[in-house]
């Protein structure tokens, strides 16, 4: 369980110095949260913070009790919390197999690597031994960074907008991989997103704005102050492309 106790970021000096994120305090025990809310209002900072990759200006984070805002990536990742970004990190020499099993912190068999990449919907035979690198295309990669976060098998992983420079295709079996990760894992999830589709299958969505909680609560009460009546600062989705705000 992740809990943030008046979490504050600010970025730039002097003069430039912006407030990014305001006193946030969240509690994720849910097995799935979605945060969503308009573009610059925070999410991805937030997410970024929760990973270790940025260090808060003010607050805590705790992990299952333990204070750790003073840790590291490293230090973050070895206590189970993994973060996958908006561009998966291509790896030229690096097969897929290569990248599983280093992931995995442990030797495994070709069967166990394979499994994982069959988990988010690759056929493992066709996967294995390439390298990732840029012949894969983003959708390729992105489950690919899903199977390497299973084969880690963390307790808190966080998604930075998954459907990000993805096409529909892809689109479409990356919702199918996070819908069976909600159906068959106890572990928790944080995916930050604009794609109503992601939204619905989660058990609860947090909104957020100009760097504040606006609302938070479960699709049911959420999805139609997204997409009727607008709530503070947020737009609605559009039918073709999704929230964008």
């Amino acid at each position: 369980m992740v809990e943030l106790i008046d979490l504050s970021f600010s970025a730039g000096e002097g003069e430039e110095k912006k407030e990014i994120l305001r006193d946030v305090s969240l509690r994720f025990d849910d097995r799935l949260t979605a945060i969503t809310g308009p573009n610059g209002g925070g999410k991805s900072t937030l997410a970024k913070l929760i990973a270790g990759i940025l260090v808060p200006t003010g607050g805590r984070i705790l992990l299952d009790g333990e204070d750790i805002t003073a840790l590291s990536v490293t230090e973050r990742a070895r206590r189970g919390i993994s973060f996958a970004f908006q561009t998966p990190v291509r790896f030229k020499g690096i097969t897929v197999r290569d990248l599983i099993m280093l992931a995995s912190g442990k030797k495994i068999g070709m069967a166990e690597a394979c499994d994982y990449l069959s988990e988010v919907g690759l056929c493992a035979r066709d996967y294995i031994n390439r390298e990732v690198n840029a012949s894969l295309s983003g959708g390729e990669l992105k489950r690919i960074e899903i199977a390497t976060i299973l084969a880690r098998g963390t307790s808190f992983s966080v998604f930075d907008e998954p459907e990000a420079g993805i096409d529909l295709w892809s689109f479409q079996n990356l919702i199918r991989v996070f819908e069976k990760i909600h159906r068959e894992k106890q572990d928790s999830v944080l995916i930050i997103s604009h794609q109503e589709r992601i939204l619905n299958i989660a058990d609860r969505i947090v909104v957020l704005a100009g760097g504040e909680v606006v609302n938070d609560g479960t699709p049911e009460k959420i999805m139609p102050t997204l997409t009727g009546k607008v709530v503070s600062s947020c737009r609605p989705f559009e039918k073709a492309g999704g929230y964008h705000g």
